[in-house]
């Protein structure tokens, strides 16, 4: 490969450090972290945008004034009622504020006093509060924000765990409801704590002498074994919960991505696209909304571009043992070609697939990420996503992914998913096509980084130090897709407490009388029947779990130390009667719903007796996951 470079050829032979670097050779020279692979993928595209570079209209993002970041973050983070006409409605943001840990009120704060000071100085004749009055509405109440959520066993743990002086604690972490001994907490470097807010753990390792010790970013190439330790009560993945309970992850995880970025001083800003006309049909260049709403039209629920699933498929089709697979480019005037035929036929059915070489399709697949309007880490976290890299931990950049994921639309996430998918079982074939993790993340980096909206200048001057950033960012979250798709249960946890303090409220609202009067002769009518066989029948530690879409009757489960979800999945599918028998195992799962939760699919390895001690109101319904 030794193709003459055309740009940044004074790059493509150093490795990270400036030493120089020979290709040949074993697969451990393939294995350093050279930059080559990078500076060739950008010439490839550089080439492939050549002759219609002119037609593009390139995405203008907006400088924005002062204090107008932090009135859109206010509003993406479901606060935009501290300021402005609707201040007065306080109900919903002291129930969310109530919730927050003590990092992540910091980071709100700071945010509202920003905006405070900008509506000051434009002399606004809002009803401008006075960002301490805004936390005192709770910390009068009872003297503790969060009304005793955080049991002793969290306080404890975090002494132990982050030797932190007790006088700095926070007041209000939310940590776990469960009662279980300081010895099972996660201790190992490489275990990824979900129980403890990361912006409160990364305070907490600042002010000890431990955090100073473990910093060094993305520099070194050896990735740890990140594992999630055992959740008795479950692992919430993406897509296990219910659409109402996902818009309040997306504000936490919000709120938490910002304390912590500002606890680790690292800035972070959402970019803002201005809006530009983009195309309402056909396959590249087309926004993933538009793509998705036409081709659910051809085939009903689908959540990736159906051109997309193909071209991966096409490049499946063929072995994945192709030596250079995702590196070596297809020929530009025919990717060209195959475009505009693609653009034509595809819809039709009429494009012929077996002209398409698998260099050609891993190239359209390539080129259908950079031609999106919109970046797929999308305009206002990919500055986000590139500035992981900054963090000082390894630890720190996964949890700033995790969250980060959380936050992209649902489309952008779903799309995302699945090419990470795929990259891995290319890299599973690294003995034959040569393409190892660093390999692969070298050649995707530019096509998901390099936005060709970002004004070039500013990359071109930074471009070295930010390849060798965003192509550490893909490897990361090509390495740890598992683990990024992972809701942290301190997040569900504020969650439950949001809608435990919300039901409070409500009852106290006098204006909700009426119809609380009505919901509470329902439920009662409705407990009546649900309690005769319950209370009479049952002893103590019983559930009943419902299958109303498949079974007639419900079943009563005796609650053991042992029992998990997936006993009682077992144990329902061995039943003989209703539509049971049509099902298989992974069709149907079960749920938690209501109580302190909308809806949560709970995972097989969940134990149901610590969950029910966590959501004791919540019934327990079977049924199939919905698409």
């Amino acid at each position: 490969r030794s193709g003459q470079y055309t740009m940044n050829h004074d790059h493509s032979k150093k490795t990270l450090d400036g030493a120089s670097f020979d290709r040949s050779g074993s697969q451990d020279s393939l294995d350093e972290l050279s930059m080559d692979d990078y500076w060739k993928e950008l010439e490839n595209i550089h080439e492939t945008r050549g002759n219609n570079h002119e037609e593009r209209v390139a995405l203008v993002v907006k400088e924005p004034d002062e204090g107008e970041l932090e009135e859109e973050w206010l509003k993406e983070a479901g606060l935009s009622n501290l300021f402005g006409e609707s201040s007065g409605d306080s109900l919903e943001n002291e129930v969310f504020l109530s919730t927050l840990t003590r990092t992540q009120k910091a980071a709100v704060e700071k945010r509202v006093e920003t905006v405070t000071q900008t509506m000051r100085k434009r002399n606004k004749q809002h009803q401008i509060p006075d960002v301490r009055d805004i936390f005192r509405l709770q910390n009068d109440s009872k003297g503790n924000v969060c009304e005793g959520s955080e049991p002793s066993t969290v306080r404890a743990s975090e002494n132990k765990d982050e030797t932190q002086d007790g006088s700095k604690g926070p007041k209000y972490n939310l940590g776990t409801d469960e009662k279980r001994p300081l010895e099972e907490l996660p201790s190992l470097d490489t275990d990824i704590n979900l129980e403890i807010s990361f912006s409160e753990q990364a305070a907490n390792l600042k002010d000890s002498s431990v955090g100073k010790m473990c910093k060094g970013g993305g520099g070194d190439t050896l990735l740890p074994n990140f594992r999630l330790p055992k959740d008795k009560t479950g692992t919430t993945k993406i897509g296990d919960l219910a659409p109402q309970d996902m818009k309040k992850v997306y504000s936490l995880a919000l709120i938490e991505l910002t304390a912590l970025y500002d606890v680790l001083g690292t800035e972070f800003k959402q970019q803002k696209a201005v809006k530009i006309k983009t195309k309402d049909s056909g396959l590249f260049g087309v926004p993933l909304s538009v793509l998705l709403e036409q081709d659910q039209k051809k085939v009903p629920g689908t959540k990736i571009p159906l051109i997309f699933q193909k071209l991966i498929a096409q490049i499946e089709e063929s072995t994945l043992e192709t030596e250079g697979l995702l590196r070596i480019p297809g020929v530009a005037t025919r990717i060209k070609s195959l475009c505009q035929e693609l653009e034509a036929k595809f819809y039709e059915g009429t494009f012929n697939w077996e002209n398409v070489k698998q260099h050609d399709a891993a190239s359209l697949l390539k080129l259908f990420i950079r031609e999106l309007p919109q970046p797929l880490l999308t305009v206002e976290y990919l500055k986000a996503f590139q500035d992981v890299q900054n963090l000082p931990t390894k630890k720190q950049q996964l949890q700033a992914l995790n969250l980060l994921v959380l936050l992209l639309p649902e489309a952008n996430r779903d799309t995302l998913k699945v090419l990470l998918e795929f990259l891995q079982r290319v890299i599973d074939h690294r003995d034959k096509n040569k393409m190892t993790l660093k390999n692969v993340a070298m050649v995707m980096a530019p096509n998901l980084f390099t936005f060709h909206g970002f004004g070039s200048k500013t990359i071109e001057q930074s471009e070295f130090v930010m390849a060798a950033g965003t192509a550490n960012v893909m490897r990361f979250m090509i390495r740890y897709q598992k683990l990024l798709w992972t809701i942290p249960k301190f997040i569900v946890n504020q969650v439950r407490k949001q809608n435990t303090e919300r039901q409070k409220k409500e009852k106290k609202d006098k204006a909700m009388k009426k119809l609380l009067k009505k919901m509470a002769y329902d439920r009662e009518k409705h407990e009546k029947l649900e309690k005769t066989p319950n209370d009479v029948d049952v002893p103590q530690g019983v559930i009943r779990v419902q299958a109303p879409q498949l079974l007639k009757v419900s079943m009563a489960i005796q609650l053991t130390e042992e029992l998990k979800a997936g006993d009682i999945v077992a144990r329902f599918l061995s039943q003989k009667s209703g539509n049971v028998q049509a099902l298989k195992k992974e069709e149907v799962f079960l749920y938690e719903i209501g109580g302190n939760i909308g809806e949560r699919c709970l995972d097989d390895d969940t134990y149901m007796k610590d969950l029910y001690q966590l959501n004791p109101n919540a019934e327990w319904v079977i049924k199939s996951k919905q698409n």
